[in-house]
């Protein structure tokens, strides 16, 4: 690990000015590209204490052993080099893009003497028009097959364009007419050009000029009494429009667009893209890129500009491109667009329309893409079994932990308190055992003491349930010379509720929470369990009685799996915290009054102490509270009045409407409880619940 201050550049030897700067390692080869403004400010904010940087900011100047730059006259300038460099020298410290396939195009070869139509995949060439992305090769070739009777252009490779050169006769599309033949001089090739560029501009969203003037010469065919070539006409319009139903309009005016949406966690981040010609979705890619250094989400649309035009012809840049974000500053990278375009480029984010809209869809296929390839990694055996090897190494495990329980807080400002537990086997959730729990032994924002009841709550229920099936002596060790077999209750032979302890705990927060939960289990007397906590903002695993957290690489497996054990912790407990949270109030005297929401309901309660205290409040006693005003006031009068004869029960300590709750089991001494999602429930409704 190197010392930053041991290459840092002297005082004055850094220019003031635009530029590109490389970080290089100790072999030189170069581990980061970036851009700035201002080379002096930029680098200058490299080398501070490591302390105030981001961790993977620090551990890229940390790896660096040199670093240079090239000054530049403009920052458009400045966002070609870091480009092309990036290209060149594949930085591991910059976001790279990966594509989640390898993407069909439909290609015009306008650089050949006889253009043709393909399929094409890979690197673009110069001189060749492409159309697309689409999803599917067999989609391009379907909307070939019923344009080409409309523009009969060569389809066929070079070898057999060749060969019916040398023969005279043409391939089966020239005799059904799918294809003017130039191979045999059926057209020449300026009349075969024509038809190519033709076949472009109904591909770039021009068809109602085409359609327009084919109806046109199907109506002076009829006239003339031509009725073979009318039908003909007639069918080629059918054609066309079969070709245009197969994308679907979503943009009015013949838009032409890109959007760009983002679906982000802290170490990945997916990009979707929809390109709309025409107002009409002409294809759709997607990237996902882990991410290696601290970068906002308007740096993350700035590289996928690059990515996306940085190759790209000029026609293949729209005239507005909408994002999630801008990048910062702007005016570089429009002006940049605005050169590759040759023409004015629109960037910015939609706020309202058919524009948001779509890319509130193009977002949900963002995320359905980030959650997929999360899917896929956590599918896989071999990957789970590195995932765990390495949580097993890094906090110093005997074994992996083949059990992993999660525990998160949730609360709104200290109200309704509840937390989840979630289980992860194998490195697969198993979502009957999941556990939500009630904390309502104090109030106010305080996640240690919840995190400390909740686990001593539920460890109590394991040494209790071990206790019964004589697994505990009278000392409270626990007895192994039957194998545990006593606490197989069940019919499938799996131990009931709690008794079936974790190899891990991981707790959601840093080293308070992790300290409370390893005090919890230290006061029970239990030591063969392992305790860590995954902090949301750097990702930093914590262990009990460290100082300093465990640092995960940002590629390791075991961090993966930690982070998606977290996040479904959150999932879980903030899901039950929302349903109890709209539940306070559900079927209440309050909710006959119209207009009045959770918010003024909580207001009302929390002012008064009770329903039975607002009950016998005057109207103007309620007009002090804020926010209600006398006509509202009159309303909840009249309401209260006609549920009078049925109050509702309310608890005289919190003001809280008591509803009847689900069945649940009970839970430690204090009579809370702990609502488990019932292993018997099938799969859809473990899902709802979830």
């Amino acid at each position: 690990m190197a010392d930053p201050s041991s290459y840092r550049p002297k005082p004055g030897q850094i220019p003031d000015s635009p530029g590109v700067y490389k970080f290089r390692d100790e072999h030189r080869r170069v581990i980061y590209v970036g851009k700035a403004k201002s080379l002096r400010q930029r680098l200058a904010s490299y080398f501070q204490d490591l302390s105030h940087l981001h961790p993977r900011t620090a551990s890229m100047v940390t790896t660096a052993a040199s670093v240079e730059w090239t000054v530049v006259s403009t920052e458009v300038e400045a966002l070609q080099l870091e480009y092309s460099w990036i290209k060149e020298f594949d930085p591991r410290f910059n976001v790279k893009y990966r594509d989640d396939k390898s993407y069909p195009y439909l290609a015009v070869t306008m650089n050949e003497e006889f253009p043709r139509v393909q399929v094409m995949r890979g690197h673009k060439k110069k001189g060749v028009r492409y159309f697309g992305p689409y999803g599917h090769a067999w989609a391009i070739r379907d909307t070939v097959d019923l344009l080409l009777r409309v523009f009969p252009v060569r389809t066929c490779s070079a070898g057999v364009f060749k060969n019916a050169e040398r023969t005279g006769r043409p391939c089966l599309l020239g005799y059904i007419g799918k294809c003017s033949a130039p191979c045999v001089e059926r057209v020449t090739p300026e009349e075969h050009r024509e038809l190519a560029e033709d076949f472009c501009e109904f591909m770039t969203g021009r068809t109602g000029t085409y359609i327009r003037r084919i109806e046109r010469e199907m109506a002076d065919a009829a006239e003339e009494m031509e009725y073979e070539k009318a039908a003909r006409l007639r069918d080629d319009i059918e054609a066309l429009k079969k070709a245009m139903e197969k994308s679907a309009v979503v943009l009015a005016d013949a838009t032409d667009a890109d959007l760009i949406a983002l679906a982000e966690d802290e170490l990945e981040a997916a990009v979707q893209i929809f390109h709309v010609r025409g107002g009409r979705v002409r294809g759709q890619r997607g990237w996902v890129t882990d991410k290696v250094e601290a970068v906002t989400s308007g740096d993350l649309v700035e590289h996928a500009l690059q990515q996306l035009y940085g190759e790209e012809s000029g026609d293949s840049v729209p005239k507005e491109v909408l994002v999630p974000a801008l990048p910062d500053p702007i005016e570089p990278v429009q002006e940049w667009l605005t050169e590759r375009r040759g023409a004015n480029v629109s960037l910015r984010i939609p706020q309202r329309g058919d524009k948001k809209a779509l890319m509130e869809t193009v977002a949900r296929n963002a995320q359905q893409s980030l959650m997929l390839h999360k899917t896929k990694r956590a599918s896989d055996l071999t990957t789970r079994s590195r995932a765990l090897e390495e949580i097993a190494e890094a906090l110093e495990l005997d074994s992996a932990p083949l059990r992993i329980e999660c525990y998160d807080i949730s609360h709104l400002q200290g109200d309704d308190v509840v937390a989840s537990m979630v289980v992860f086997e194998d490195g697969l959730a198993r979502k009957s055992e999941y556990r939500r729990f009630q904390i309502k032994g104090f109030e106010g924002q305080d996640d240690v003491r919840s995190m400390h009841e909740v686990l001593t709550r539920r460890f109590k229920r394991y040494l209790a349930d071990k206790e019964k099936t004589g697994e505990l002596d009278e000392e409270g060790v626990i007895d192994e010379s039957n194998g545990g077999a006593n606490g197989l209750t069940e019919e499938d032979g799996r131990p009931k509720r709690f008794a079936y302890p974790p190899q891990l705990v991981v707790v959601d927060g840093g080293q308070p929470q992790v300290a409370a939960a390893q005090r919890a289990l230290d006061e029970l007397g239990i030591d063969d369990i392992a305790v860590c906590g995954l902090a949301k903002r750097l990702e930093e695993v914590w262990v009990p009685g460290d100082d300093d957290p465990v640092i995960l690489p940002r590629t390791s497996e075991g961090l993966y799996l930690l982070q998606r054990v977290r996040d479904e912790a959150h999932r879980f407990a903030i899901t039950y915290q929302r349903a109890k949270r709209a539940k306070r109030f559900k079927a209440g005297p309050l909710d006959a009054v119209p207009g009045l929401g959770d918010a003024r309901k909580q207001t009302l309660i929390k002012h008064f102490g009770s329903v039975k205290k607002l009950r016998s409040a005057t109207i103007e006693q309620i007009c002090e509270v804020p926010g209600i005003g006398r006509k509202t006031a009159e309303a909840i009068v009249v309401a209260l009045a006609a549920a009078a004869p049925a109050p509702p029960a309310v608890n005289t300590a919190t003001g809280e409407i008591i509803e009847e709750e689900e069945p649940v089991h009970t839970g430690a001494s204090n009579g809370e409880t702990e609502a488990p999602v019932s292993a018997g429930a099938s799969e859809e409704r473990r899902g709802q619940e979830t």
